[in-house]
């Protein structure tokens, strides 16, 4: 007798109903931010206390600028991170080596004292963090086919394990600062990236395939001479530092003239690149405007690290309802419980409206303008002194940062991979990161200008600003549509 049965088809196992390799990557980007933003947290702090207080004991100004230029060059770095894995290693295995330089980097901080911890830790981790954050974005990507709606949904999904590392880091490194000193900080620093590694470690053969493969190898006659110009680049650093011209002073401008030159190269190359089609050199020209938006976002965003973390350890009463005092460090913290407690939410929502969710590009206007906005609220609180401005005024200003990140980041990444064209799929990831590198340097040029007397023009211009190119942005949008051809 013959069974008629038609047996059920094989349900795919998901993460969150999205393809199950998605958790693999959220695990390994989780550590990687805990790390990277627990070491932040207290990175500025270390700077400029005093040798007393187990600082370094640098000036403030400097110290700020410092921190912009180091978190410029992380990002700054995903184009040698990007080209190296579409040429050289492949998106996966660059992902993987960035990881473990990203956990010597920190072991550095922890273990060797003075500036020569600073310097070398700092190197290991900017250049490894920008390669995974490259890698990573192009990986994720391959998990999604062309005009899968759930692809914007997925990267807020992998935002989520940005920030709840975000959220940890901080909180944890400041707490061992406080009770430990900075050294046991960036200790924990390095046992958090240990973790990411031995996660991504058992399931990295999981990943698609084509995570492995170099989509434009370099051929075998050209390795040594990039070798060799690799190594020449490296002996002229050497020079200029040991020279002086090269100082922790001038370092903000240096990243911030390479960012500007590296950005002109990129959109000059792929629009000129006779690998790249009609339609995709369309797509190229319309991601300049978003490219200008959000290095505004990151100028603004970015300077939680910068001004905002002086202003929590100089002007914020940063006591709990009376309770207890958080240190300054830990206020970075506050942000991404917002983003936990948010990005879910606008997956789910972008998920739900499918194609009528509003364009990439006006999500990213809004995000600008949203930001703008945050600046405008620390206006009303100017002049009230030191540790004068509440907790919970700092704690609202940032769920706005929160809203604008949400609308912006993850969406700016995704639109990077789904605007690349085939022959630089992941330099188009790192072009995007170049807007976070040149917002990351401004960041740190900023603050120079900041003060409590003039608070008030601070926050107000900066505000203004943003909410401008917003709006200018959010003006071209019908335009931006026809040249992406398609593209949502």
């Amino acid at each position: 007798m013959t069974d008629l049965t038609t047996p059920s088809p094989r349900r795919e196992r998901t993460f969150l109903g999205h393809p199950r390799q998605l958790a693999t990557l959220f695990g390994v980007e989780m550590w990687e931010r805990f790390s990277f933003y627990g070491m932040q947290g207290i990175l500025l702090l270390y700077m400029y206390y005093t040798v007393a207080e187990g600082g370094l004991a640098i000036d403030q100004g400097v110290a700020a600028g410092i921190v912009g230029a180091y978190g410029g060059t992380v990002y700054l770095s995903t184009i040698l991170a990007a080209w190296a894995a579409d040429r050289l290693f492949g998106p996966e295995r660059m992902l993987f080596g960035s990881a473990v330089s990203v956990m010597f980097g920190h072991i550095a901080l922890a273990l060797i004292p003075g500036g020569v911890g600073l310097a070398v830790g700092l190197v290991l981790v900017a250049f490894g963090s920008g390669g995974i954050k490259a890698s990573a974005s192009t990986i994720l990507a391959t998990l999604y086919g062309e005009g899968d709606d759930r692809r914007d949904a997925g990267f807020s999904i992998f935002y989520l394990g940005v920030n709840i590392g975000a959220f940890a880091g901080p909180l944890l490194t400041d707490t061992l600062r406080l009770s430990w000193g900075f050294h046991a900080g960036f200790g924990l620093a390095a046992v958090g990236m240990a973790l990411g590694l031995i996660q991504y470690a058992f399931n990295r053969r999981k990943l698609p395939a084509t995570g492995r493969d170099v989509p434009n190898p370099l051929p075998a006659s050209a390795r040594a001479k990039v070798g060799a110009l690799a190594v020449a680049v490296l002996v002229v650093v050497a020079l200029l530092v040991g020279t002086g011209v090269i100082t922790a002073d001038r370092l903000k401008w240096i990243v911030f003239g390479i960012v500007v030159i590296a950005t002109i190269a990129y959109f000059t190359l792929m629009l000129r690149s006779p690998k790249v089609t009609a339609i995709e050199r369309r797509r190229v020209l319309a991601f300049m405007p978003m490219w200008v938006a959000s290095a505004v976002f990151w100028a603004i965003f970015q300077q939680i690290f910068t001004v905002l973390t002086i202003y929590a350890d100089e002007r914020l009463d940063r006591s709990v309802f009376g309770l207890f005092e958080i240190g300054a460090g830990a206020t970075q913290s506050i942000e991404p419980v917002f983003v936990i407690l948010l990005a879910g939410v606008f997956a789910a929502v972008w998920t739900k409206m499918g194609p009528r969710q509003p364009s990439s590009p006006m999500k990213m206007a809004a995000g600008t303008v949203i930001v703008g906005l945050g600046f405008l609220l620390f206006v009303p609180m100017a002049g009230t002194g030191p540790n004068g401005s509440p907790l919970l005024a700092l704690v609202g200003i940032l769920l706005v940062f929160c809203l604008a990140e949400l609308s912006l980041s993850p969406v700016g990444q995704s639109l990077s991979t789904k605007l690349a064209p085939m022959a630089f799929r992941t330099q188009m990831v790192a072009l995007f990161f170049l807007s976070v590198s040149m917002g990351t340097v401004l960041s740190g040029l900023l603050a120079e200008f900041y003060s409590e007397e003039n608070e008030v023009a601070y926050f107000g211009i900066t505000g203004a600003v943003a909410i401008v190119v917003g709006l200018a942005v959010a003006a071209t949008v019908p335009k931006l549509k026809v040249l992406m051809e398609g593209v949502r």
